[in-house]
């Protein structure tokens, strides 16, 4: 890294230009081709659903970029749509197909030095963490996910720009170092993080202030919310890839969100082999701690006297709490409660 403190800012010397085409860069990143066809195919079929549809474009933080800067950029505030839900109710289908149809692409299969080479793996991390952070923001009852899930896709937009601006063969030698380790040396030998310059774009995408904000924040030691769920969930995601992640670094991230170690431990073992994608919740839980807990326990085979031990409650007490649920959420008995609140990612 010696060379990079020379180069760095002389690189950036031209100010404002150099950034602003580093910003055009980025905002208009390719696509994964595979990710495109299924956002296509699912848009043609006349049975998907808004879910649906917000799911494929999750699959690619370019596709997201896309959607979300055309849902916020249009006639009124910008920064209604919080997530790509919000912004497939507002753009339709329709809109979203001409839209993605224009964006550029790259293959799988390219080869070596294409696009791929530098978009991939910058896809990857991103989804990846966007599903690991998914996980924290329920564990830690965050809310707003379809905010938190873009937040997490878009986590790491200003590493794109540093590279734009500073050449990658910089970037790349940052690469093997923890998250917050790599922000540091940023800091020290540009001047700026990729955190801060990420929140930049963001904001001028026109997106929710909040989002920008957890974007920012993602790498401090005292985030807070969403931005402490992306900076667990990234810690997550670079550690199941062999990263070096500090143990302390994850339990004070963890800590942040009061994640005890048995949580972080099975959170650490499950990721990323944690199967299908967990379905987001759109709509506020209307279960309480106590009752959410009841109903896990129900999910996990155990009958009333053991959920009541666990819970250090009476077993009339875990029977009036599950007759609630299934009052709140139209359940006719356990199963269907479970399948209830798994389906809207409750559980």
């Amino acid at each position: 890294m010696s060379q990079s403190t020379p180069s760095g800012p002389h690189r950036a010397g031209a100010g404002g230009h150099r950034l602003a085409a580093a910003f055009d860069a980025v905002s208009s990143l390719p696509v994964l081709a595979e990710a495109r066809r299924r956002l296509l195919d699912i848009c043609d079929r006349p049975s998907s659903s808004a879910r649906d549809v917000s799911e494929a474009i999750e699959s690619d933080a370019g596709l997201a970029i896309a959607v979300m800067r055309a849902a916020n950029n249009g006639s009124g505030p910008a920064g209604r749509a919080a997530g790509t839900r919000e912004a497939v109710e507002e753009l339709r289908p329709e809109r979203i197909r001409s839209l993605v149809d224009e964006l550029p692409t790259y293959d799988f299969l390219d080869s070596p030095g294409s696009t791929a080479a530098r978009q991939e793996p910058f896809r990857r991390h991103a989804v990846a963490v966007r599903s690991a952070t998914e996980r924290v923001g329920e564990l830690a009852r965050l809310g707003n996910g379809d905010e938190l899930a873009v937040a997490a896709l878009l986590h790491d937009v200003g590493r794109l720009v540093m590279a734009e601006l500073y050449g990658p063969e910089q970037a790349a030698g940052l690469q093997g170092q923890s998250p917050e380790e790599r922000a540091r040396v940023e800091r020290r030998e540009f001047g700026i993080d990729h955190a801060l310059v990420g929140a930049v774009l963001i904001r001028r995408w026109g997106l929710k202030p909040s989002i920008a904000a957890a974007v920012e924040r993602h790498h401090a030691a005292d985030a807070t919310g969403h931005a402490a769920a992306i900076r667990l969930g990234d810690l997550i995601a670079h550690q199941a890839v062999g990263d070096p992640i500090p143990a302390e670094s994850l339990r004070q991230a963890a800590a942040a969100l009061e994640i005890g170690d048995d949580t972080l431990s099975s959170l650490l073992y499950d990721f990323p082999h944690a199967g299908e994608r967990r379905r987001r919740s759109s709509e506020p839980c209307p279960l309480s701690v106590r009752e959410i807990d009841a109903l896990r326990g129900l999910a996990e085979g155990k009958v009333y006297k053991q959920i009541a031990h666990e819970l250090s409650l009476s077993v009339s007490t875990v029977r009036t709490h599950l007759h609630n649920v299934y009052r709140k959420i139209g359940a006719v008995d356990r199963a269907q409660a479970v399948l209830i609140a798994h389906d809207r990612g409750w559980l």
